[in-house]
This record gives C-alpha cells, structure tokens and sequence, in this order.
C-alpha cells in the first residue's frame, strides 16, 4: 500500500489537470495552483490522439470529452496551384478502427476541471508560482508547503524551467468559427492547403464549444513568427482575400473574422530539458519538453507525462527520488523520437524552403502511399510508433 504524499502541482493547464486527477485517485493529497483568479482556458482547437485518449480513460475524463469534441478520421492536404495531394494520413487501419479526437480547448479544460475536482484535487487560484524552495512552492510573497513532490506543468513560460528553447521561424493564427452550412467538406477529416511551405492554412472540425450552440471548427494560418504586425498593418480584408484565392473552399469560414482578437498567435519552439527533474521539482509539458505541431502530439506528449508520473509514483511505492527517475526515463525515447521526426517534417510544410517542399510533393508523398509506409504513418500520428510510457507499459 502506498501512503499518501502531499503534491503541489503549478499550472492547471491539460497536464497539470491530468497528472492531478491521475494522483489523487492514486490517494494522494494534490493541490494545484495557478494564476486565474476564475477557471479561464485559452487556445482554440487541438487533436487529442489515441494514445493521449487512453490516458483520458484511465483518469475518467474520455466520456466528457467525447460527448463534447469530434472523431477525425483522416488528414488530408493538398497544394494550393496544381491541386496535388501532399498530405494523406487515415487513423483507420484493418482491424484496428482509430480515430483523433478534435476537441475545443475549453471544452478539454472544462471535462479536466472536473475530473481533477472529483478526484479531490483543491484548485488554488489567484496564485502566480515564481519560485519553489526545498519542499515548499513560492506565490509571490506566499510560501506554500511542506510537499513530498513539487510537479512543474506551467507551460512554455515557466518560471522553474531551465529549460533553453529555440524559437522555430514560423507560428500559426489560430481562431475557432461556426461550422457554415453551406460547405461540403467532411465534417471527420483535417484540410489542409499550401503554398509550397511559407502558406499553411487548413480547417479542422472540433465539435462544440462550452457556452455556444452548433458545431465549430478550428482554423489555422501559418505565419512567421516575425509577421504578426504585418499582419495586423495590412487588415483583415487584405488577408481574407488573399484566404479566398489560395483556398476558395476556406472562404465561409475566413469570412466570419471580422477583428483581429478573433485570431491568435501562437509561437511555437523546440527544446528538451536532459533530465525533466532536479532537486525540487519534476517537470512535465510543455516545461520539460517543446517542439512544432506538426504530428499534432502536443496536447498528447503533456497527458503521457502525467500518466507516465502517476504510474511511477505508483510502481516504486511512493519513493519520490525513485519515481522521477523513473518517469525520466518511460518517457526518453519517446519525446526524442517525436521531437526528431517533428524537427525533420515541420520545415517541409513550415519554412521559407523552395525545395523541401518541391521533395515533399513529388518524392516524399509519393513514397508515402508505398506499403508499408502508410501504416507507419498512422502509428506515428495515433502517437505509438515509439512505446509512450517505455518499461512502465
């Protein structure tokens, strides 16, 4: 038997709100504290995979965000000029029925809000996490503790990381629109379109959202990172147009952007902490790990970090020096294959490159339609082409 530790969890973000529903129903005493003075999610859509669907089960969370969120079944791009197929991956294998689950940010916050708060999890608001001392987790001129585990899941910006990040050359607007009735484009697949790799744009159905009626999706648009201002300078109209000609398909749903606060700039960069622990803190997310989104395992890297910890806390019988040993090392090989294959790909589809993506349409794609690199594929965007929790399995 196990006995119970007391944990303080900073940030209540998809792994915080994970890792502290997994530990509390494990019988630990968990707090999370984080900086809203009110549960407020930001963000728009995202794809949770089948590996990140099993941790959503397993923490009791997946019929919520089920009922709220949207099977994807395939992803489809093509370029914008000749209309020819770049980009062809299907969840569906034979015999092995998958999907990806397109889900609204605050539709996954809200369904792991109130798993974490069934657990018993106590959500600590109105605290900004600066620092954390032996055992104890600093809120500006508060000092919280004594805790048995310290987990970092704050995010990008976390102030406990030491984490050195390259920023990556492009980012992406993303917004969330009305699914309009007058398109005819799958209501189960992500569309994309390019523009060799210096235009992405793609339309991706997320289901609902909390507080509004009718289905919705998620649009992107990529953009370097040095570019938002231009894009803010040169008006919305300018930039629907130019929308319409590349993708006359993604007009009904670029058309109903009428302020610039309906997009949002998301920065994207690439890094690994070489040992997500140090003397107080173990880090998960986004804090210990970053890279591009392009295999859309963002969200799913953040959920197999708090499954990977709970079950080691679990395994070696509540030893915290030996758990997040553990935890280090269930989820190396994993991040390191993704964030490598994310490293290799996202240049093809992201970059100012007139070659990558002359490869990718008339090599690359081709090849990819080859057996059994299609089955690759799909191992690789369900998330378990690599074992996600290693020896913890």
């Amino acid at each position: 038997m196990v006995s119970s530790l007391d944990i303080a969890i900073a940030g209540a973000g998809i792994g915080g709100l994970a890792v502290g529903a997994a530990l509390a129903k494990a019988g630990h005493s968990v707090q999370i504290f984080d900086q809203f003075d009110a549960p407020a999610p930001v963000g728009s859509g995202l794809v949770i995979q089948p590996v990140g669907q099993r941790v959503l089960e397993r923490i009791g969370a997946l019929d919520g965000a089920m009922a709220q969120g949207n099977r994807v079944h395939r992803m489809l791009g093509h370029e914008t000029q000749s209309g020819r197929p770049v980009l062809d991956v299907s969840y569906d294998a034979p015999g092995d029925p998958r999907f990806g689950l397109a889900i609204h940010r605050a539709a996954l916050f809200n369904t792991l809000f109130a798993t974490a708060e069934r657990a018993g999890v106590q959500i600590v608001t109105s605290s900004t996490v600066t620092a954390v001392e032996p055992g104890h987790l600093i809120c500006g001129d508060q000092r919280y503790g004594p805790f048995d585990m310290i987990v970092d899941s704050t995010g990008a910006g976390s102030p406990l990381s030491a984490m050195k990040a390259r920023r990556l050359s492009y980012g992406a607007l993303w917004g969330t629109v009305d699914w309009p009735d007058e398109v005819d484009l799958p209501r189960n697949e992500l569309r994309q379109m390019y523009r060799r790799a210096d235009r992405m744009l793609g339309v991706l159905p997320i289901g609902t959202v909390p507080g509004q009626s009718g289905p919705k999706a998620a649009i992107f648009w990529s953009l370097p990172q040095h570019s938002y201002q231009m894009w803010l300078d040169n008006g919305l109209e300018q930039w629907r147009d130019e929308a319409a000609q590349l993708w006359p398909g993604f007009a009904p749903f670029v058309n109903q952007i009428t302020d610039p606060a309906q997009m949002t700039m998301a920065r994207y960069s690439h890094g690994t902490l070489r040992r997500p622990y140090d003397e107080n803190t173990v880090f998960i997310g986004d804090a210990a790990h970053r890279a591009s989104p392009q295999l859309g395992q963002g969200a799913n890297m953040a959920l197999l970090d708090a499954l990977a910890l709970a079950r080691s806390l679990e395994v070696a019988g509540g030893d915290v020096q030996i758990a997040r040993r553990w935890y280090a090392q269930a989820r190396r090989w994993h991040v390191r294959g993704y964030q490598a294959m994310s490293w290799m790909f996202t240049p093809q589809y992201q970059s100012d490159s007139r070659v990558l993506p002359w490869l990718r349409d008339r090599l690359l794609f081709p090849l990819s339609t080859v057996r059994p690199v299609p089955a690759i594929l799909t191992r690789l965007v369900c998330g378990d082409l690599l074992p996600p929790l290693g020896s913890l399995e």
